[in-house]
C-alpha cells in the first residue's frame, strides 16, 4: 500500500491513455463525477522524455509537464470555435485520457528498481501497444477513501463499471462474478 496522497500503482484504477473515451468513461462509470475531470499518467521512467517535456524522476506524481510537441494534436479552427464541454472533449494528444486542455499532465515515473511489478506491467503494455503510458487514478469512488483491503477493492469493483480486478496474482473479471453481489455506488454519494 502506498504512503502519501497519491495512488502509485498498488491501489490504482488503470486505463488506456490512448483512448479518447477513457477519461469520460472513468469519470462517469467509475468515479461518478463530471466527465471532464482530468487523470494523471504513469509512464516508464526510461521513456518519460519521449512523451513529456521533462527528463527527471517523479515517482510520487508531484510534477507537471507538457506532452511533447510531436505527440500533440493541434486543434483545428472548427474545434477552436467550440464552447464548453464540446471543446473539452477534443483529443489533445496521442494520449488524450491524460492530457489536460493546456497539454499538461501530472506525471508519475515508474522505476524498475523501486516498483518492479508495476514497471513490468507498463513494459508489457508498451510491448503490445508501443505506448509506455497508462491512466492511473486512485482506486475509489467519489466520497470514499482509497481502497485498503481486498474486501474494499472487491466492493468498489462490484459497485462500479470496472471490468477487471487484479489483487496480487488473482484476476477477477466482472462477467464471472455473481450479479447478486453488485452494488449501487452511483447513487450512494452526493455529487461534489
Amino acid at each position: 500500500m502506498e504512503f502519501g496522497p497519491r495512488a502509485l500503482g498498488a491501489r490504482s484504477i488503470l486505463g488506456d491513455a490512448r483512448s479518447p473515451r477513457m477519461q469520460k468513461t472513468l469519470n462517469l462509470k467509475v468515479k461518478y463525477r463530471e466527465s471532464f475531470r482530468p487523470f494523471a499518467p504513469s509512464v516508464l521512467r526510461e521513456d518519460v522524455a519521449e512523451w513529456f517535456e521533462m527528463d527527471v524522476d517523479s515517482p510520487y506524481m508531484l510534477l507537471v509537464a507538457d506532452v511533447v510537441e510531436p505527440k500533440r494534436h493541434p486543434m483545428t479552427a472548427e474545434e477552436q470555435s467550440l464552447f464548453g464541454i464540446e471543446r473539452l472533449n477534443i483529443p489533445r494528444s496521442d494520449i488524450p485520457a491524460v492530457t489536460h486542455v493546456d497539454y499538461s499532465a501530472r506525471i508519475q515515473t515508474v522505476h524498475r528498481e523501486t516498483n518492479p511489478r508495476y514497471h513490468a506491467l507498463l513494459t508489457a503494455f508498451k510491448e503490445r501497444t508501443g505506448c509506455p503510458v497508462v491512466v492511473n487514478t486512485s482506486f475509489n469512488v467519489r466520497g470514499e477513501p482509497i481502497v485498503c483491503t481486498p474486501e474494499d477493492a472487491f466492493r468498489c469493483f462490484m459497485g462500479t463499471d470496472i471490468e477487471m480486478l487484479a489483487i496480487g496474482n488473482c484476476i477477477l473479471e466482472k462477467e464471472d462474478q455473481d450479479p447478486a453481489l453488485r452494488l449501487d455506488y452511483k447513487n450512494a454519494f452526493d455529487l461534489d
